[in-house]
């Protein structure tokens, strides 16, 4: 029943994958003191009787590194638009021109950048714990095979090694993604 095996694996190998795949959007939604369309793209704003998010309603470009520009296709809902920005409490002023939105990004002070940085530690632990789990639970079913005899000592050993190789990959992928956020975030 080798395939057993193989399949914890994969499973478990999926699971990491999605966790780094959720850190990656993580990061596009960090505040680093440049114009990025993703911080804004989420933001609900109450329109046509219901929430949605702001890229469903505009055009969201960054004309240059410290601008974003909101374009709405429908200019009623602009005063919406404008609301939810603010309800968004990203520290971001937009002004209206009855057309289009525009936000200047302020530059981040040393003091912010370190905050900044500091919570991009916190929350790469977090996902480092989700990487941990998948190889905990992985672990754990193998462990189980073998004690059931469905697998041997040997398949088990070998198929420890293989989980822990993927967790060392996925762990050093995640923190290569965090090192060049840091370097983004405190180099601007």
């Amino acid at each position: 029943m080798e395939e057993s095996v193989d399949k914890v694996i994969t499973q478990m190998k999926d699971e990491m994958k999605k966790t780094l795949s959720s850190y990656k959007k993580y990061l596009t939604t960090v505040k680093t003191g440049r114009a990025h369309v993703s911080v804004f793209e989420g933001i609900k704003v109450e329109s046509y009787g219901q929430q949605m998010q702001l890229k469903q309603l505009a055009t969201i470009s960054t004309p240059d590194a410290m601008t974003v520009v909101i374009q709405p296709w429908d200019v009623s809902i602009i005063k919406e638009i404008e609301k939810a920005i603010l309800k968004a409490n990203m520290g971001f002023t937009p002004q209206n021109d009855g057309k289009i939105i525009k936000i200047n990004i302020p530059p981040m002070t040393e003091e912010d950048r370190k905050k900044v940085v500091k919570l991009l530690k916190q929350e790469s632990e977090n996902y480092k714990v989700a990487l941990r789990n998948a190889r905990k639970k992985a672990l754990k079913t193998i462990k189980d095979l073998e004690k059931e005899k469905i697998i041997s000592e040997d398949e088990s050993k070998r198929a420890e090694k293989e989980v822990k190789k993927a967790l060392d990959d996925s762990s050093k992928k995640l923190d290569e993604l965090m090192s060049n956020k840091e370097k983004e975030i405190l180099n601007l």
